[in-house]
């Protein structure tokens, strides 16, 4: 009995200092993965600052911009008072791979629709990555004033056009013209930043993926990776093809059709029961003939949400192969031809011959 309570004694001073060399031990391992990275690849790296030096850039973290499951942005400025964004990670993945993602891909790539990587802090366990300011923060606030609990004015019908075709050209250029092919795999309103002139780019590349352009799929081995409502059905439901570069397609898609309704895809609260999944409703809509009639908009601009829904469509096809690419897509918004035809029914559980709880978690 006497030993036993000993043992049982010494078992809650063990577990929290067996925790912490856990821990220890992970970050190192971490640490000496992200230096074997920059090592590797120096000579493409952009510019590596202390944390000191981010923390006279922010004033000492004065001014926070934003916070999310990563960690927290703040407003800085360089030597030449060039306003820049420092993010500091205190979430990191896979022995840093999140944020080897997003300095291998953001800081090599220059595209003025991909926001672009000044530089990086890799200082033992503290990491951050220091990207442009971009005045106008994220799209998603534009999209969703309502739900921010703040006044905002909407963007008119041309300027979100203008964004539509500004982010298409964005992840055309992932896709295509990087010599790499770069999945996104989390094309959504938050990582969709405007600069001060509303032009949109590409943000947040932690999730990212770059392989041959001539792999027609990829190998996701670490389950699915986005966020619910626009990740691609591939992604939970394998049978209907394989991941892809389609799978940022059907994700660009489900952020047009929210451009188009200026309303979450999946509302639980709308007026009747057939305007929850808006998707389902406007394709409904289109294939009885009616016609797409915006409140206060202009035929010129009742016309350029059409097309754009149209194109949503196309991009929402259930199964990868019946989706074009990011090259046909930027071709169909850029045409000043008659729009586009309407597409098949996208979304079609019955295709599927599966689970449906599968389906409709990653359709809504």
């Amino acid at each position: 009995m006497v030993l036993l309570g000993r043992t049982m004694l010494v078992a809650p001073i063990a577990l929290p200092i067996l925790m912490i060399y856990a821990q220890d031990k992970r970050n190192r391992a971490m640490n000496a993965s992200i230096e074997d990275f920059l090592d590797m690849y120096r000579d493409q790296m952009p510019i590596r600052y202390s944390y000191n030096d981010v923390k006279r850039m922010t004033k000492n973290f004065r001014e926070k911009l934003g916070q999310g499951g990563f960690g927290s942005v703040y407003k800085g400025y360089l030597r030449n008072n060039r306003a820049v964004a420092v993010k500091i990670l205190t979430s990191t993945k896979g022995y840093g791979q999140d944020f080897i993602n997003e300095v291998a891909t953001t800081g090599k790539i220059h595209h003025v629709n991909v926001v672009q990587l000044i530089g990086f802090v890799a200082e033992r366990s503290k990491q951050a990555l220091i990207y442009e300011f971009m005045l106008n923060g994220s799209l998603e606030k534009y999209l969703f004033p309502q739900e921010e609990g703040k006044l905002v004015n909407l963007l008119s019908w041309e300027k979100t056009y203008g964004i539509a075709l500004g982010i298409a050209r964005g992840i055309e250029y992932l896709h295509r013209g990087c010599g790499v092919r770069i999945l996104h795999f989390d094309i959504k309103p938050h990582n969709i930043l405007l600069d001060e002139t509303y032009n949109p780019k590409v943000s947040d590349f932690g999730l990212a993926r770059s392989y041959s352009v001539d792999a027609s799929i990829i190998s996701v081995t670490h389950g699915a990776r986005g966020t619910i409502g626009y990740m691609a059905p591939e992604l939970f439901y394998r049978n209907i093809g394989g991941v892809s570069y389609k799978s940022d397609v059907y994700s660009f898609g489900m952020l047009l059709m929210e451009m188009a309704g200026r309303r979450k895809n999946l509302n639980t609260s709308a007026d009747e029961p057939s305007q929850i999944y808006f998707p389902s409703w406007i394709y409904r809509h289109l294939i009885q003939g009616n016609d797409i009639q915006m409140e206060d908009a202009t035929q010129k601009e009742n016309e350029m949400v059409k097309k754009i829904i149209i194109v949503a469509l196309w991009c929402i096809q259930l199964k990868p192969v019946d989706r074009p690419s990011m090259t046909k897509v930027v071709e169909m918004l850029e045409s000043e031809l008659e729009l586009p035809q309407i597409p098949d029914k996208p979304f079609s559980i019955a295709d599927c011959g599966g689970d449906e709880d599968i389906m409709l978690n990653s359709l809504v």
